[in-house]
Formats: C-alpha cells, structure tokens, sequence
C-alpha cells in the first residue's frame, strides 16, 4: 500500500499558524524527498517546501522565515508549520512523495483573512 494523507489546515485570521502534517506510508516515507504543494483558485500548483533524507529543507522565497518543514522518522510524518500566514497563503496544500512515480495526497484547505 501506498499512501499520503495530508490534515490541519483550517480558516485562520492573518498572523496566525497552522501545522499541517503528511502522514505517509512507510515506502513512500522512505523516499529521498516530502514535498509540499499549493495550488490557489485561478493559480498553477506551485512548490512551497521539501525535505530530503538528510535532513535539508528548501523552501519557495515567498515563505521563507515563516515556513518550517520537518520530519518525524517514528511516526511517518512529515510537518509543515506555517506562521505570520497571509491572505496569500490561502490555497489547497499537498504533500508529494516518489516512488517510480508521483504519489499526491487529497490536500488540505487553507484560508487566511484579514
């Protein structure tokens, strides 16, 4: 079995946080990255954050400093804390793994207001 299911998105007033979590099959957890995804109303799904097996993140520019993902070896998970969101932030958030080929989860919705 091969599965990702992302969770904790929510509705939250600019300056809040969220921690998004992608809980991931043991395969897929295995695999060199977790990505994170967002795709807006109107916008291309656009890359937001990765974490290889090493240990080192990337990040888009737009997030940086306020983004942090990370990885829990035990549980399967990997997180996606997001502080001081912006109205901007608002869109569907997915986590992406590899294993021949791309596995994506269902996505979570995330909405910022003012």
């Amino acid at each position: 079995q091969v599965q990702l299911q992302e969770s904790g998105g929510g509705l939250v007033q600019a300056g809040g946080s969220l921690r998004l979590s992608c809980a991931a099959s043991a395969s897929i957890f295995s695999s060199k990255s977790i990505n994170w995804y967002r795709q807006a109303p109107e916008k291309e799904r656009e890359f937001v954050a990765r974490i290889i097996a090493s240990g080192a993140t990337e990040y888009v520019d737009s997030v940086k400093g306020r983004f942090t993902v990370s990885r829990d070896n035990r549980k399967n998970t990997v997180y996606l804390q997001m502080n001081s969101l912006k109205p901007e932030d608002t869109a569907v958030y997915y986590c992406k793994g590899w294993l021949g080929r791309d596995y994506w989860g269902q996505g979570t919705q995330v909405t910022v207001v003012s």
